[in-house]
């Protein structure tokens, strides 16, 4: 059976996406489904952190996770693109330079 987990209690602190921040994610998330590069997604928000993880199969590691740690706003920023192997790819303040690297798999050499 899988295990199940409580809704939080009202007063606790939760990190979550807002609106503008979580249409460009799953923008970027429909253009690399259409592309054939994902197949699934999985969304965590926690305490400390949001997360979105982004898989070729349902059943790998994820090959991306964007998170939000809101903790990190004043220093490196609180938007972090994480590979695979669990490696920070990216850091940053706003978002969109954050997801560049992911944009870029989306662009391919037109021939003329």
């Amino acid at each position: 059976m899988g295990v199940v987990t409580p809704f939080p209690r009202a007063g606790e602190p939760q990190v979550a996406f807002d609106r503008v921040e979580l249409d460009r994610i799953l923008g970027l998330y429909g253009r690399m489904v259409a592309a054939g590069h994902w197949k699934d997604y999985a969304i965590h928000f926690g305490k400390d952190a949001a997360s979105f993880a982004c898989f070729r199969r349902t059943a790998e590691r994820p090959e991306y996770r964007i998170e939000k740690r809101p903790a990190l706003r004043q220093r490196q920023g609180q938007w972090a693109l994480i590979g695979e192997g669990g490696a920070v790819l990216k850091r940053g303040h706003e978002l969109g330079p954050v997801l560049a690297p992911v944009e870029r798999k989306l662009m391919k050499l037109v021939e003329e």
